[in-house]
């Protein structure tokens, strides 16, 4: 039993990137949980929108609201609209992310600083500004949900930066827990292949998605569905859980989609 306080009659989530792909399941899986939905998106705006009326038309809470997390303004001015419609957000989920290939060799900091905005400094800065914002002296239940990639415990060089940001963003996740406690629980998800990525073909990505103990892709639903479980478990906080058919467990020397080019039968 929790002796938590909710923060609010419907709880309300703030998922970063909502409109499309795993974002988008994020948002349904709360919705459909009765939660209040704030569908953050910068580029794909007509996605989030039809994403939010495909949700209202079912009777579910669901807004979407443009924010740009590539500057501190822009996150703070995402954090006070969200606030401004829905109070405050009993759970943030960090979905977001930039992920562009390079190299170590080949490594570019305008491109990792880029990377390192989005991925690492705007899940930390938006997990401040959720704190900042609970209601002061209440004995409240909030969440932050970092969206992480297997990858972090299965390392390989390939998307150097990208890697290099969801390590630290996954060291952050204890620290984050450890900083922000009582009143703000700190969890991981990471994540197996879900998506074709880039010029990934279909073929390639029905190969390597079954580069795994389970021998099948990873479902986006089953990731939405633990990112809700971990928002509605007072108990959790500094733990990531791996959602990625055991992933994780096959070490490769290369990033997935290049082993299979290199080996058709892995």
């Amino acid at each position: 039993m929790s002796c938590s306080t909710p923060i609010a009659p419907v709880p309300t989530v703030l998922v970063t990137g909502g409109g499309v792909r795993l974002g988008a399941e994020i948002c349904r899986a709360f919705a459909q949980a009765g939660w209040r939905v704030l569908c953050q998106y910068r580029r794909s705006g007509d996605a989030a929108q039809a994403l939010c009326r495909q949700l209202s038309e079912q009777g579910l809470d669901a807004t979407a609201i443009e924010g740009d997390l590539t500057s501190e303004a822009g996150r703070r001015e995402l954090m006070a609209r969200a606030a401004q419609i829905a109070g405050p957000l009993s759970c943030l989920v960090n979905n977001a992310s930039a992920f562009e290939p390079d190299s170590g060799p080949g490594f570019d900091a305008e491109l990792a600083r880029a990377q390192l905005e989005v991925n690492l400094i705007a899940p930390l800065s938006l997990a401040r500004e959720l704190t900042a914002g609970l209601p002061a002296g209440a004995d409240v239940d909030a969440s932050v949900i970092h969206i992480l990639d297997q990858k972090v415990f299965n390392l390989n060089p390939d998307y150097f930066s990208y890697t290099v940001t969801k390590l630290a963003l996954e060291r952050a996740v204890a620290l984050q827990a450890q900083a922000l406690a009582p009143r703000v629980r700190v969890c991981g998800v990471a994540p197996g292949l879900m998506y074709l990525s880039g010029p990934q073909t279909q073929e390639n990505f029905d190969r390597a998605s079954r580069v795994n103990l389970l021998r099948r892709p990873t479902d986006p639903a089953d990731v939405a569905r633990t990112c809700l479980f971990l928002a509605q478990t007072p108990s959790i906080t500094g733990s990531t859980l791996c959602v990625d058919s055991g992933q994780h467990l096959v070490p490769l020397a290369r990033d997935v989609m290049f082993a299979v080019e290199d080996n058709p039968t892995p």
